[in-house]
Order: structure tokens, then sequence, then C-alpha cells
């Protein structure tokens, strides 16, 4: 039986990530560098072929898929937004510098809120602006179900029910499926489709901009994955994400 195709695709370079900024749900642009990400994706994909694509309700990912389809001629392809692809909730830490964080708690602290499993980061109190109940993106989700801050547990509760519901069929019906997302939210996926551990997964760092080509067997185990693009920027990338939690030196 034909493989499936699936392509994930953290969106490119956000103002926030130059600025090294925990960003979580806020709705922040990309950088000029972002949109040159999502433009050499695009390009990097025109050998693919795709049926439906799919990303969250975060404009860095909207605006990722929109520059992406664009480079590679595939405007017209039908497009899910599904909020449950969000980035992971930051909860209060969102607007915080990383390094400036790991230094007043310490790397170790910060490590644990940006990649541990199961801790979430201190939450959002009630009322305040920044809270998805108050934004009108979210205002047809019920508010019980929107969250004040996030664990990556958290997180992959939310995207593989969106996966399972509304992605996995288009698989199945041999739709070829492209999905621009965040870091969090992809590597959800990636632990999910690998069956990947709790600590392989908190050291996993996806690179931005970067298209991820996986080939699925019939029972979803993973036939074949690969990055697209030239190595060694993948690697920089990929390192870039890494030391943002960490002190500056």
């Amino acid at each position: 039986m034909k493989e499936k195709t699936l392509v994930l695709l953290r969106h490119g370079e956000s103002v926030w990530n130059r600025e090294n900024l925990f960003t979580g749900w806020t709705d922040v642009a990309l950088s000029d560098r972002g949109r040159g990400e999502a433009r050499e994706a695009g390009r990097l994909l025109r050998e693919e072929a795709f049926d439906i694509c799919f990303t969250s309700r975060l404009k860095r990912a909207i605006h990722t898929l929109d520059i992406a389809l664009d480079a590679m001629d595939g405007v017209w392809l039908p497009v899910v937004k599904d909020w449950r692809l969000n980035e992971r909730h930051y909860g209060a830490l969102q607007g915080l510098n990383k390094a400036e964080t790991a230094e007043k708690y310490g790397e170790a602290q910060v490590k644990v809120w940006r990649r541990s499993f199961d801790v979430r980061p201190p939450a959002l109190p009630e009322g305040d602006e920044r809270g998805p109940d108050l934004q009108r993106a979210y205002a047809d989700i019920p508010r019980e179900k929107l969250p004040r801050a996030e664990s990556l547990k958290d997180t992959i509760a939310r995207v593989v029910p969106c996966f399972e519901e509304r992605i996995r069929p288009q698989l199945e019906a041999g739709k070829r499926v492209l999905i621009a997302a965040h870091g969090n939210s992809l590597r959800a996926l990636v632990m999910y489709l690998e069956k990947l551990s709790e600590g392989e997964i908190v050291e996993l760092n996806l690179p931005t901009g970067v298209p991820l080509v996986y080939r699925l067997r019939a029972d979803f185990s993973v036939a074949e994955k690969k990055f697209l693009g030239d190595p060694a920027k993948i690697a920089a990338r990929a390192a870039e994400v890494a030391a943002q939690g960490k002190a500056r030196g």
C-alpha cells in the first residue's frame, strides 16, 4: 500500500523568537528572517504535492503557511485552522525574556518550565487581559477548555485528539497533509508518531522554518523521516532553539 505523506513545519522566526521572549499564545508576527524562512520552506516543498493543510489560530503559523504555499504555488489548497494546534501556553511567563528569566531563577528552573514533560509554568491570573477567554479568536471555544498555563503533557492532551479527529482521517483517505504549527504542538505530534519517551521529547529541538517530512505506513508507523534543507543550517537553527533558555554569558 502506498505510504502516507505528512509534513510538519514549525513557523518561521517570530519577532519574539528574535527577542528571546516566552511567546506561547501571544499572537506575534513573523520577523523578516521568519518570512524568509517560510519562503525557503515553500521552495523546498515544491516537489511535494499536498491536498490539505492544517494550522493553528496564531498568525505566525498562519502567515508561515500562507508564505510557503505562495512559494510552492499552492495558495488554492484548503486550510483548516484549529486552536488545538496552538503553541503550548506559557502562562505568566509570556512576554518575559528567557535569558533574563534564567539569570533570575536559574537555567535549571527555566529548562523545567520550557522542556519538562508535566510541569506547568506559573498560570495567568483570572481576568488577565492576556487570557484566551478574553480573545475573540477563541470566542467559540468553551471557556473551561482554554488554558491559562500548560505543560507539554497538557499540550499533547489537546494536539493528539486534534490529529486523531481531523488529520488522521485525511491521511487514511490518501490525502497528503501539511501542518504549519509551533515548536511544542509539533513536538507533541513527533512524540506521538515516533513513540518517544518523556526523556527523549524533552531533549528534542525543532528548528524554525524547516520542513520535516514523514512517510507513514498503513498502521501509521514511520517508514521514513527527513528534514529538508542544508544540514548545517538545520543544525544551527536547532542549536539556537536549545540555547534560548540559557543565561547570558
